[in-house]
């Protein structure tokens, strides 16, 4: 392990303190001196005895290996509730979340592009530089800091945004700081296809739904995400139709109630 970087003491001192506990707390339970637990957070401990490795990896229910190689302090909350339910990427097989990218040669992060073709590829290799590096690649102009990705988007659920749009959309790391109905591209495993939906975070689950109001909310299992994109632009071949009489009508309705708002307000000011 020469040239590793270990991040065992702290870690071990955050998922203390995501108890709210002591050090003497966490001796007690664990039935270590405190002197000796002091150490091994401080990391004066180098070579932590693989007894107290297993006892606080029972007790916090993360692998030793996540102990060790992960730093706990730079997941996002969800990430981290995900892990303390029993999803740890080390004890179940799986991967921990982490986003591959390529850049050009300015180092500058390619805009890659996730061809329809490419959806179940994407989700085997979407941790994988080699298989991004296969996907096209565009540059788009003014695009904020961040990564950027384009997806397509089938069906009439996000109506007006129309079937066969590419949607270009920003990654999301931390999800906790998603605003209630953000639109999203959110990735899932398995057989699943990636969904275009208005995200709401809710604890253990995903709350997806669609501007088509033909659709019904459903919600997905944290642990069956593997990516969330948000909605930045996106971009259609489609011609926009005329507006309908409907919409003509809706608008001239809005146009009177605007009027006879403002035209309430002036008397009201009148009449102070």
């Amino acid at each position: 392990m020469k040239g590793a970087t270990l991040f065992f003491h702290s870690n071990l001192r955050f998922l203390r303190e995501r108890k709210k506990m002591t050090q003497e707390d966490l001796s007690a339970v664990l039935e270590l001196s405190r002197n000796k637990l002091q150490a091994l957070e401080s990391g004066k401990t180098k070579n932590p005895a693989a007894e107290d490795l297993l006892g606080f990896s029972d007790y916090f229910g993360v692998s030793v290996d996540t102990l060790l190689r992960v730093d706990l302090m730079r997941l996002g909350e969800l990430q981290l509730r995900e892990l303390m339910a029993g999803n740890d990427a080390y004890r179940t097989g799986s991967q921990i979340r982490v986003l591959a990218i390529t850049v050009d040669r300015q180092n500058n992060e390619n805009l890659e592009y996730v061809p329809v073709k490419a959806k179940a590829g994407y989700r085997d290799g979407y941790a994988d530089p080699e298989f991004l590096a296969s996907l096209p690649r565009y540059a788009l102009p003014n695009l904020p800091d961040g990564t950027f990705r384009m997806f397509p988007i089938s069906g009439d659920s996000m109506l007006p945004v129309p079937d066969g749009s590419d949607v270009t959309a920003s990654y999301i790391e931390d999800w906790t700081r998603l605003r209630p109905d953000t639109p999203c591209i959110v990735i899932l495993r398995g057989e699943q296809d990636f969904v275009f939906k208005l995200v709401t975070i809710q604890e253990q689950e995903l709350l997806l739904k669609s501007l088509n109001t033909a659709y019904e909310p459903y919600r997905v299992p944290v642990g069956e995400v593997l990516e969330i994109w948000q909605f930045y632009s996106y971009q259609t071949r489609d011609f926009p139709e005329a507006a309908s009489d409907l919409q003509a009508l809706t608008r001239a309705v809005r146009g009177i109630q605007e009027e006879m708002r403002d035209l309430r307000g002036k008397r009201f000011s009148e009449n102070g």
